[in-house]
């Protein structure tokens, strides 16, 4: 008999670009989780401070954005992960969003893990592109001391030459062995970074695969970036899954 898959997923577009995308998402986030038993949480930034190029759009900001995801969380009942970039983001991040995500770049700062786990919320923690599963000990470690109970971790592949990504599944395996709660980033791993035109590019095309292979390493959990047209997304747009594809990769997901 087919068992339910009982997991973490997360889903939503890479930025904050307004409200209407926010509901378009939001909606079809709702009715995956009434037809698949799921409990999505919803995720979008509300900057982007780290993109390749100056004049790259990086969102509405923190208090607009903040307003904004708090829209969403009250209109649609969904639970809200956002990232934060620096240490005095996470007071007032923590007032809306359920759990803060700690960028994989960042991963290392201290301040930055402190203030997350001192909220009580969730952290997230990415697993940075130099990194191994196995060294994601040592921000662990850091967030525990300072107070968080629940904390996550997530791959996302790691720097192989010169724009370019590989992931090595085994970190999932690894990165288990340090908390029960290892998120597949299925959607920044087919990224090529840095790169041409001052635009990070990827390939969507192998998103799907991504999360069957994290799923066949033991992970217990998925993040999708999502957009209803994402070649003309205002940030991650080359790796961004279509938002009319989601239901067929969770379907698929939980008979695999």
């Amino acid at each position: 008999m087919r068992q339910e898959m009982k997991t973490t997923i997360i889903a939503g577009p890479c930025v904050i670009e307004s409200a209407e995308l926010l509901d378009t998402v939001a909606r079809k986030l709702v009715e995956i989780n009434h037809s698949q038993g799921t409990d999505i949480i919803f995720k979008a930034s509300f900057d982007k401070a780290n993109r390749t190029s100056i004049t790259s759009f990086r969102g509405p900001g923190l208090e607009k954005g903040m307003q904004m995801l708090a829209d969403i969380k009250s209109r649609y009942r969904l639970r809200i992960l956002t990232d934060i970039h620096e240490s005095w983001q996470a007071a007032p991040v923590a007032d809306v969003a359920d759990v803060l995500q700690i960028p994989a770049f960042l991963c290392r700062q201290t301040d930055l893990l402190v203030a997350a786990a001192r909220t009580g919320r969730t952290v997230n923690i990415k697993k940075a592109q130099f990194l191994s599963g196995q060294d994601m000990r040592y921000p662990v470690e850091k967030a525990r001391d300072a107070g968080a109970q629940d904390i996550w971790l997530t791959e996302r592949g790691n720097i192989y030459g010169y724009n370019n990504l590989v992931v090595d599944f085994r970190n999932i395996d690894d990165m288990l062995q340090i908390v029960p709660t290892v998120i597949m980033d299925c959607t920044h791993s087919v990224q090529r970074p840095g790169g041409a035109d001052g635009k990070t590019g990827g390939d969507r095309r192998f998103v799907p695969q991504m999360a069957m292979a994290a799923k066949a390493f033991g992970a217990t959990g998925w993040f999708f970036e999502v957009h209803p047209d994402p070649d003309n997304g205002l940030s991650d747009a080359a790796n961004m899954l279509e938002l009319s594809k989601l239901e067929d990769v969770v379907k698929e997901l939980k008979t695999f």
